[in-house]
């Protein structure tokens, strides 16, 4: 007889089929409700965040606009400030130049007055006496003397002055021309925009890079040049004063001034002869430890390589008799010996390495010193060679000018300064 065939697995009921239809769609409408108020909450997101970026952005002009103004303004002060001390510098230039000139007019007396005195010492007998025409030629000469050395002092304080207002130029000039490299990026930042080919996302943009200032700082540094700048041309301007009037009321007394210059100078030779002296004992000493010391590190490295042979071999003692078969592995005297060499090697290596590190430090402790000392006698015969010198050139001085070129003039005793020379600053 034929049997209805029935479907093997679990049934459901009808409840079960209609509360899954239920479940379904209650899940459906969640999903949208939760779908509208996330799209509700992403529009504002959006509207927010536009918004916001527009404004930032627009700031973001706004202060750099600002930043420019600020910065340009700082730029045409700075302008003006070159302008100036480019003036002033070529008007002390001028006046260092006509107080070279009255300084070198004054040889011509000087030789005078000199010649006329040597003259005078021709006389014989009675006539070799002290009279007006004698003394006044003295006070010449030493009237002359002393309007030399004052001029000079001016000289040299224009040659400082100078040199002052290079170095402020620079400093003016370097903070100038990174104003105009900062202006240059500020608007180049002005005209980016979303369309700009070369914006791209950068590492860390929010870092604050080393040497960054604080904007009060940065104000202070430009003011300070300029304060600087102001007070250098200031202190120039009275300089100029003061020389044209040392030019026409200045006297002096320079010979007593070369005898104690030559005397400090023969002084000086001889400490720094004695220092020379010293400083060779010095470096004959340390290449000799130095010789000593490299010496003890090749026989510490020869020590330690020894050492390592050793220990090379305990180790290999000790790993062949890993090998012993079964109750022939055992810990026996040989293994604890051995094992005490390696211990024993392994910390006479350790100290054998400090030693020659620390040797090696000590030995380029030594070379440092050693280049030191070599330095110093380097700086030191320069140093007498240069006041050698300048006691051959002051030897120059008893020398008839018309025989010799001197770096040194024989009469005025004063630089041979060259005319509209350019102070290089370091």
């Amino acid at each position: 007889m034929a049997s209805l065939s029935v479907k093997p697995g679990q049934r459901f009921t009808l409840p079960d089929w209609q509360n899954n239809a239920h479940r379904i769609s209650a899940d459906a409408e969640h999903q949208r409700s939760t779908s509208h108020h996330i799209r509700q909450e992403a529009r504002a997101l959006r509207n927010d965040t536009g918004n916001q970026a527009r404004w930032d952005e627009c700031d973001t002009r706004t202060r750099l606009k600002d930043r420019i103004t600020s910065v340009d303004r700082w730029r045409e002060v700075l302008a003006r400030c070159l302008t100036d001390i480019d003036l002033e510098i070529d008007a002390l230039t001028k006046v260092k130049d006509a107080a070279e000139d009255a300084l070198q007019a004054k040889n011509l007396c000087l030789d005078v007055a000199i010649e006329c005195l040597t003259f005078r010492e021709s006389r014989r007998d009675i006539d070799v006496v002290r009279d007006p025409v004698e003394e006044e030629l003295h006070r010449e000469v030493k009237v002359i003397e002393k309007t030399k050395k004052e001029l000079q002092q001016r000289v040299d304080e224009a040659f400082t002055q100078l040199c002052l207002l290079k170095e402020t130029r620079q400093q003016l000039s370097c903070d100038h021309r990174h104003k105009v490299e900062a202006l240059e990026l500020d608007r180049q930042c002005l005209s980016f925009n979303v369309t700009s080919g070369n914006i791209s996302f950068k590492v860390n943009p929010t870092r604050i890079p080393d040497g960054t200032t604080a904007l009060r700082e940065w104000e202070l540094n430009s003011q300070c040049n300029k304060d600087r700048a102001d007070a250098e041309m200031k202190a120039s301007i009275d300089l100029r004063g003061a020389i044209m009037l040392t030019i026409a009321q200045t006297n002096n007394e320079l010979e007593a001034q070369r005898i104690a210059t030559e005397f400090a100078l023969r002084k000086r030779i001889r400490d720094m002869e004695g220092a020379l002296s010293e400083l060779r004992w010095q470096e004959k000493n340390t290449l000799e430890e130095i010789a000593e010391m490299e010496e003890e590190i090749r026989q510490l490295e020869e020590d330690l390589r020894k050492r390592t042979l050793d220990l090379k071999v305990a180790h290999t003692r000790l790993e062949t008799r890993t090998y012993r078969p079964h109750v022939e592995l055992c810990r026996d005297q040989a293994q604890f010996g051995l094992t005490g060499e390696v211990q024993d090697l392994e910390a006479a290596i350790r100290a054998l390495q400090q030693k020659r590190t620390e040797s090696q430090n000590a030995l380029d402790a030594l070379y440092r010193q050693l280049h030191r000392i070599q330095t110093d006698i380097g700086y030191k015969t320069n140093s007498l060679q240069l006041d050698n010198k300048c006691m051959d050139t002051r030897r120059k001085l008893v020398i008839p000018v018309e025989k010799f070129d001197p770096e040194v003039d024989a009469v005025n005793r004063t630089r041979n300064l060259p005319r509209n020379s350019q102070l290089e600053l370091a």
